[in-house]
């Protein structure tokens, strides 16, 4: 596959190549009486192996799920949006490349490394994780740097029960999560598009926050392999690249990680990276976003539309200059 480097990127790059060859016929669509018919109905990509990969019989369910009191009442993106259009770049840099490579990915066995400043450092088999925490659904919406949203039901448990469980030391001011680096199983790790690995953080109020979880899954299953599987990161009230995948390392920091992006573009992405439709993305506007299988855009929403929960925790900082 051709991949580029990050500081290659343009706007265009966004638009998934599906949607560019077939741009007539959906042209055609939007010409007639059907227009909000079938964009309602539109799945991201339009090629059959990802449409198969979307389908998966034979994904574990998971069970005694509750339902969270904070998931949004919103309509739910398909299964079909939610496993074939995302970034995952360690498996390329098209939105479909994730459902049509991360068969590759093995995600059991799978330890995690919890290290740093905490009182039970060690190494933790996921299924061990997993049966620690009441598994619950949240329905958060997923806002991307790219403009484009979902609402995913995520599985998952609270981050601050996971931070608690370790005990971290007063000097544990920041949690940096890393991805996996094998490059048999995330192929797209063998082209210099990102240095590997993938490193992201938060501060240790927005870790112990109730909106922040780990996902281990999404629609009632263990999570896909393109979505970030055995384990993730969800932070709905910030974009989504903050969303860390097939994470085996969790770090109780004394000082603020770097994340991936700042270190490939700093004047573009922050450390923080909360949804802020004020502040530009140099090359495109974050006033406003698509949904996934909407035709119009909408307003894109302070905090992701989470601004009544966190805000409070960015009081007195200038969010211009801390993006």
């Amino acid at each position: 596959m051709l991949l580029k480097k990050a500081p290659d990127l343009r706007e265009s790059d966004v638009t998934p190549r599906s949607w560019y060859v077939r741009r007539r016929e959906f042209l055609q669509a939007a010409g007639s009486a059907a227009v909000a018919a079938a964009a309602g109905a539109t799945a991201p990509l339009f090629d059959g192996t990802a449409t198969a990969l979307a389908q998966n019989p034979d994904a574990q369910k998971l069970t005694g799920l509750q339902k969270s009191p904070l998931s949004t009442d919103e309509k739910l993106n398909s299964y079909r949006d939610v496993t074939t259009y995302n970034n995952f770049y360690e498996f390329g840099l098209d939105k479909g490349d994730p459902a049509r490579y991360a068969g590759s990915l093995k995600p059991r066995p799978w330890s995690v490394v919890v290290e740093g400043q905490c009182g039970k450092p060690g190494t933790y088999h996921v299924e061990d994780i997993m049966k620690w925490f009441p598994l619950e659904e949240r329905i958060y919406r997923l806002r991307c740097v790219e403009a484009w949203s979902m609402v995913i039901p995520w599985v998952g448990f609270p981050l601050a029960d996971f931070v608690k469980r370790f005990e971290p030391t007063s000097k544990a001011r920041f949690v940096r999560f890393t991805t996996l680096v094998d490059t048999r199983q995330m192929p797209g790790q063998t082209e210099p598009a990102l240095p590997w690995p993938y490193v992201e953080g938060l501060r240790m109020d927005e870790a112990v926050h109730p909106l922040a979880i780990l996902a281990v899954g999404l629609y009632g299953e263990v999570l896909p392999n393109q979505n970030g599987a055995p384990i993730r990161l969800v932070v709905p009230w910030k974009y989504g690249f903050k969303g860390i995948k097939s994470i085996v390392r969790v770090s109780f920091d004394e000082s603020q990680p770097r994340n991936t992006w700042q270190r490939v573009r700093a004047d573009e992405y922050g450390f923080f990276a909360n949804v802020n439709p004020a502040v530009d993305h140099p090359r495109w506007s974050q006033a406003s976003e698509r949904r996934i299988g909407e035709f119009f855009k909408r307003r894109t929403l302070p905090f992701n539309g989470y601004a009544d929960q966190v805000a409070s925790l960015y009081a007195g900082m200038d969010l211009r200059k801390f993006y």
